[in-house]
């Protein structure tokens, strides 16, 4: 359909409702009644759900659940104190709810600004509206770049393409003529016309399909799927350590129902990583809400990590490194036909452009002027052909595009166009052609009249932005449409390794090895089409890159698509901003560094907490799994079996500054470190050593120094803070592992961690309220001997798991990167 011949004018049928005049569109009360009657596009914006649904799973959730019978059963016990660990509740849910709707208002805000704003007609003026203010039988006006927001039928069409690629799979763009079906979530790739709505709302193609995201790639969240695995692996943990205790404490201790059951509960609630999935989505929710502050749009969430992980960016030249407004530097006449002729003639296609992009902007801008020629045939531009046309009868067929294309390279109009360009202007060619535009041979033979020289503007932070992405090893490859000279010239003086040597893409092999070879060794790429771009897209990720794309236009889209990250320009067109994953609302290309610098906090600190919470799950179920076994060796052995040491407050406050408080700082906290792949190994490396020395020396502090079933109450508690003593040391030495590299908050978080334990060990009044009773010296001196061989244990454990596995151990921070 794509290579079918382009229709010349417009063409006008029949609208579907005969009280709808598709020249002048609904009137004002045609609206106020279908507005009535509920005919509107009241389909929820995309990536969104309402309060009540963010409240709903935040709390009934599967940890709350957890957390919740055991919450009822120590209260049957009449043990209020112990009890607190239901707070956990309370807190994740209510951090939870706060982030996450400070995120969706960031979020919907920022979407109203970046969303699709069709062109309407009412009462015969052309009226820009919000996607949800289009009413049934609506007059919507098309032009290249345009997102189509409801279903509808064309009443007009000139040189019409549209790309259903989003709904179909199917890449070529489909020439619509009028009384052709047009369906939401296609968007125009050239040409121009006008349609009417049939289907809003819930009615149209794209709101039914099951969410509307899911004509998108969805990002893979290398995070979220590794913190799903570690779920799975404490679920199967939990479940024999949990029956194994149950068994003990109720059958092999002979323990009082309520001390049996408050011992359950003290083996099971540190088992569940009550805060893991908050603080992973605490992260990304507050990655939104920073972002949104620099005016960055994040359709996907996940997609902050995925920028993160990205070691080659594919960066537009227009509109990414230059800004996108031109001015007509020179006009350059050729041969003998005149300047006065020349300049009608641009005056005449600037005019008649019913959607000019930045080119013909600058163009009307200098010549404004009209010759009152009247245009008998159309060519719009595509990025394919490069050129567009008009065909004005008696006053002759003109055309406008790329030098290189319409021209023979060996002429001297073409050695002039080259020398232009290699200067870092953007060159094109006014010529005229012996066939009308929209023939099938178009443009046949074309005469050069002008050269129109346009300069585009470097933005002035473009340098910086190349700067921050080679000191982080990140590839940019700049791939334009413009001739590539040009584009080299621009590449060049913003320092980028390789920009003198550009490539034109008319050149480059059309196999995936060969072409992925070329991306190797070049960096800058000119006259690229966009179908070529999205086959570098494919070539770079065969050789295992993870590529984000950069765009603002039509010719982006299918690359921004495929791309692992698509981020777009807020200014560009509708369809690129649909498609991707990031929109840069304030059009800055130096916004990326941060949006990059935010995914590796996420990443980062998520990584660090998950060491924290899973380290506790494992010493947990080790501990669990130890008293449960000396339980059933003590009926084969026939020696005093062990009750579980702690009451469920003891485990509520070994929690509280080991992993609670200094969790939440360090999930929120300035991370620059680089985005790796391994999250899960290299979690389980640390934590599961480093759970089992916790559990297996609180186990052995606690068994030299209980004194069996007959002991009193005071040499209980003096045992089970033996233990508990022996945990915190062994948990703070773990917190000041995952907190490395220091900086000095850090060492303060260390310090006051420290500190609050010393505080809960020091008062009387909390000593009593926590039954902690470190009174005895040699049982906390036991105590204080097995924490130290611990934190030996797990100290080594860190410089030898780092030499292993080949990563750089560092205790000191070095300084940060600004951008970062």
């Amino acid at each position: 359909m794509a290579n079918e011949d382009l229709p010349g004018a417009s063409v006008v049928t029949a609208p579907l409702h005969a009280d709808v005049d598709p020249s002048v569109g609904l009137t004002a009360d045609q609206v106020a009644r279908r507005r009535a009657d509920g005919r509107t596009n009241d389909v929820p914006g995309r990536a969104s759900r309402s309060v009540r649904d963010i409240v709903r799973a935040n709390v009934f959730t599967r940890i709350n659940a957890i957390l919740g019978v055991l919450l009822i059963i120590v209260l049957a016990t009449g043990s209020v104190i112990d009890g607190m660990f239901g707070l956990l509740i309370v807190a994740n849910s209510a951090i939870g709810i706060i982030q996450e709707v400070r995120a969706k208002q960031t979020l919907d805000k920022l979407a109203i600004v970046g969303q699709a704003r069709p062109q309407v007609r009412r009462d015969g003026q052309p009226v820009t509206v919000a996607p949800n203010e289009v009413v049934l039988d609506e007059i919507i006006e098309l032009g290249a770049g345009d997102q189509i927001v409801v279903d509808g039928a064309l009443v007009e069409g000139e040189a019409l393409e549209v790309d259903e690629s989003l709904l179909t799979g199917e890449a070529d763009p489909v020439h619509k003529t009028p009384g052709a079906q047009i369906l939401s979530g296609s968007f125009v790739v050239s040409g121009s016309g006008a349609y009417q709505a049939t289907k809003v709302g819930k009615d149209a193609y794209a709101a039914r399909l099951a969410e509307e995201a899911s004509k998108f790639t969805l990002v893979h969240s290398e995070l979220r799927s590794g913190v799903d695995k570690i779920l799975r692996f404490i679920t199967y943990l939990m479940i024999p350590a949990g029956l194994m205790i149950v068994y003990n404490q109720l059958f092999v201790s002979k323990q009082a129902l309520p001390d049996a059951l408050n011992g359950m509960v003290a083996a099971l609630v540190p088992m569940v990583p009550e805060g893991l999935v908050l603080m992973t989505s605490l992260a990304f929710a507050v990655g939104v809400v920073r972002l949104g502050r620099r005016q960055c749009l994040v359709q996907e969430l996940p997609a902050i990590e995925g920028l993160a992980r990205v070691d080659v960016v594919c960066a537009d030249k227009t509109g990414t490194l230059t800004e996108n407004g031109m001015r007509l530097s020179e006009l350059r006449v050729l041969g003998d036909g005149g300047e006065a002729v020349v300049r009608d003639a641009l005056a005449a296609l600037a005019g008649d452009d019913p959607r000019p992009n930045a080119s013909m902007l600058a163009i009307a801008e200098s010549i404004d002027h009209d010759p009152g020629w009247t245009s008998t045939g159309i060519a719009p531009f595509t990025s394919a052909k490069k050129w567009s046309g008009i065909s004005y009868g008696d006053n002759g067929n003109w055309v406008l595009g790329a030098p290189d294309v319409l021209l023979d390279p060996a002429s001297d109009p073409a050695r002039q166009a080259e020398e232009a360009g290699a200067r870092g202007l953007r060159v094109l060619l006014l010529g005229s052609s012996d066939l009308p535009v929209d023939a099938a041979a178009a443009p046949g033979r074309v005469t050069p009249r002008a050269l129109v020289i346009l300069e585009q503007r470097v933005r002035p932070d473009a340098a910086e932005t190349l700067e921050y992405f080679a000191e982080q090893h990140v590839s940019v490859k700049v791939i334009s449409g413009d001739n590539a000279v040009s584009v080299g010239a621009v590449a060049s003086s913003l320092g980028l390794p390789g920009g003198d040597r550009p490539v034109d893409a008319r050149e480059l092999p059309s196999g995936r090895e060969e072409l992925a070879d070329a991306l190797d060794e070049a960096t800058t790429f000119g006259r690229v089409r966009p179908d070529q771009k999205r086959e570098m897209v494919g070539a770079l990720q065969s050789r295992g890159h993870t590529v984000a794309m950069t765009g603002d236009g039509v010719n982006d889209v299918l690359a921004l698509k495929d791309a692992d990250i698509g981020v777009a320009m807020g200014s560009g067109s509708a369809a690129t901003r649909a498609v991707a994953q990031i929109v840069l609302l304030d059009n800055k290309f130096a916004t990326l560094p941060y949006v990059v610098g935010e995914g590796r906090r996420v990443i980062g600190n998520i990584e660090r907490v998950s060491n924290l919470f899973l380290t506790k799950t494992v010493y947990s179920v080790l501990l669990a799994l130890l008293i449960g076994l000396s339980g059933l060796l003590s009926q084969v052995l026939h020696f005093d079996p062990l009750p579980y040491p702690f009451l469920p407050r003891h485990v509520t406050i070994a929690a509280w500054f080991t992993i609670g408080i200094p969790a939440f700082i360090l999930s929120l906290a300035p991370n620059n470190e680089r985005a790796r792949t391994g999250f899960v190994s290299r979690v389980m490396r640390f934590a599961v050593p480093s759970g089992v020395v916790i559990g297996v020396a609180s186990f052995v502090s606690y068994v030299l120094v209980y004194a069996g079933p007959e002991s009193t109450p005071t040499q209980q508690v003096q045992a089970s803070t033996t233990a508990l003593i022996t945990l915190i040391m062994i948990a703070l030495w773990v917190l000041a592992i995952v907190a490395r590299p220091y900086v000095w908050w850090k060492i303060v978080l260390i310090a006051g961690s420290v500190g609050g334990y010393l505080v809960l060990f020091a008062l009387p009044f909390t000593r009593e309220f926590f039954k902690l009773d470190p009174s005895n010296i040699a049982a906390t001196t036991t105590a204080i001997v097995c924490g130290g061989v611990g934190i030996v244990l797990v100290e080594l454990g860190w410089w030898v798991s780092g030499l292993l596995s080949g990563d750089k151990r560092r205790v000191f921070s070095l300084p940060e990167s600004p951008a970062g």
